[in-house]
């Protein structure tokens, strides 16, 4: 059952923010949705839906108040779907400790390692629970979903549009995580969530599931914007590599440089429109 925590009017559409009971987490979770005019007009006639996965530190509520999405949401009717990034409050020691780990850092894996294994089940509580909740309860299409991200949330949609082809059409990121078993924030999650086997976190690594497809993921194109001034470009997010694994896989990509643009949301509320053209155009139909 939804708990609806808040409700804003927003370009005559709402923004909401719900919490729920996860059975999936075993916890209660916050998430928030943008419903666009045609899904306040057409009550019960399903709309169209992005997923957006946000980055570590942040909450449901970051996208919705820094990216400026919602004005243009509302003229192309797509309905907006932000999870928080991780379990919070499992009591579990040491989990709000670290900025990069932990609380804030789910990194929408299902983690295999106690004590993580208990909650940090973030792949299947999104891919599974939520996307089901927002098909009987937002009135999404389930045939038109696509779903995208940043950093961390952006490793998230690359990696959960490859697993779960069914449910994503389309993907797009802003300078994400892209090769995560290969840097020091993807080594560090991964080693603590899924063990010390590297083997297993190739499940988890956008590149290596790119390079392992048997035949092209997505019809369409995948978009992805980096800035050319981002700190963390050199050590944590490799877009070299998922473009050398889209290459030899057949994949469309486009990936956009952009000098002067560092890792914040001042970077994803300069190309957000773009994102959203991208996703409604695979969508229609």
């Amino acid at each position: 059952m939804l708990e609806l925590v808040s409700e804003h009017g927003c370009f005559g559409g709402v923004q909401r923010f719900y919490r729920h009971a996860s059975t999936t987490i075993g916890l209660p979770m916050r998430f928030s949705v943008y419903l666009p005019p045609a899904a306040m007009a057409g009550v019960g006639t399903p709309r169209p839906a992005l997923f957006y996965l946000a980055g570590l530190t942040c909450t449901e509520e970051t996208f919705m108040i820094k990216a400026g999405a919602q004005r243009l949401a509302a003229q192309l009717g797509l309905i907006l779907i932000a999870p928080d990034t991780s379990p919070r409050d499992t009591g579990i020691e040491g989990e709000a400790q670290e900025w990069d780990f932990g609380a804030g850092a789910g990194f929408y894996l299902d983690a295999t390692q106690a004590p993580w294994s208990t909650y940090w089940r973030m792949e299947s509580y999104v891919a599974r629970e939520l996307f089901d909740l927002a098909v009987q309860e937002i009135r999404i299409d389930p045939r038109r979903v696509g779903i995208f991200g940043h950093s961390m949330g952006g490793h998230g949609a690359l990696v959960l549009a490859q697993r779960h082809r069914e449910r994503f059409r389309s993907v797009s990121a802003f300078a994400p995580i892209a090769a995560a078993s290969q840097c020091p924030w993807g080594e560090k999650a991964f080693s603590r969530y899924l063990g010390e086997d590297r083997g297993t976190w190739q499940a988890y690594d956008a590149s290596a599931l790119m390079r392992a497809q048997p035949c092209v993921p997505f019809d369409g194109s995948i978009l992805i914007d980096q800035g050319l001034s981002d700190k963390f470009l050199a050590d944590q997010l490799n877009p070299e590599a998922f473009e050398a694994a889209c290459a030899q896989a057949g994949q469309a990509l486009t990936l956009r440089r952009h000098p002067g643009y560092d890792h914040g949301y001042y970077f994803i509320a300069s190309f957000i429109e773009d994102h959203l053209r991208h996703h409604a155009a695979q969508l229609q139909g």
